[in-house]
This record gives structure tokens, sequence and C-alpha cells, in this order.
């Protein structure tokens, strides 16, 4: 039986329904607080230790909650004078959904 790590990156306003449904399931998670991306906005890193026949449970549970959605933010732009000021102007993007990674795991210990 194989071990996997799943690294699973999500927006902060998923994070608290993707490990509970995780832990309904028997899943362990540890969560770091990371940051990063286009909007640089705060997202955590699941860390998912798994037995290889359970990673498309977990693949499944993680993306039935992450979904993509429309949000608006503001952006800037540079005014005439760039040196003075700028101009924000809001701007609709895509968030959410999840950056998943799954790696094979030489040696799991559990203390």
């Amino acid at each position: 039986m194989g071990m996997k790590m799943i690294f699973a990156i999500v927006q902060d306003e998923d994070k608290n329904k993707v490990n509970n449904a995780l832990m309904e399931k028997g899943f362990r998670t540890t969560r770091l607080s990371t940051s990063g991306g286009f909007l640089r906005v705060g997202n955590t890193t699941m860390m998912i230790g798994v037995e290889e026949e359970r990673v498309q449970e977990a693949l499944d549970i993680i993306s039935a909650i992450c979904k993509p959605r429309k949000q608006m933010v503001t952006a800037t732009s540079p005014s005439l004078d760039a040196a003075s000021f700028t101009i924000p102007y809001p701007v609709e993007v895509t968030v959410g959904g999840a950056t998943i990674f799954v790696i094979d795991v030489e040696q799991f210990i559990h203390l």
C-alpha cells in the first residue's frame, strides 16, 4: 500500500469547509497560511497524507467545494502623469478553485 501527499492550495473562504469535509471522511490535514497569485490574497495550503487508494476520494471532496467564482476587485491603472498617482477601477476576476499537487511519499511516520 503506497502513500501519497496531497498539497491543496485553496482560497481562505473555502478552507474551513474543505477541512471539515475531509475530517468527516477520516482524512487528517495540516494547514499552512499562505498568500500569492495575481491578487496576492490569502489562501491556505493543506497537506493531506493519504493512502494511494483514497487519493481520488480526497480530490473529489476538494473539487466539490472549491469552485471558481467571479469577484469584483479594485485594480489600478497609471494616470497620464505616472509620477503623480494611479486611478482605481473595478475589474471582474475569477477566484476560487484549487491548485493541487499529488506526490509520492517515500516514508510515512505518525508519532
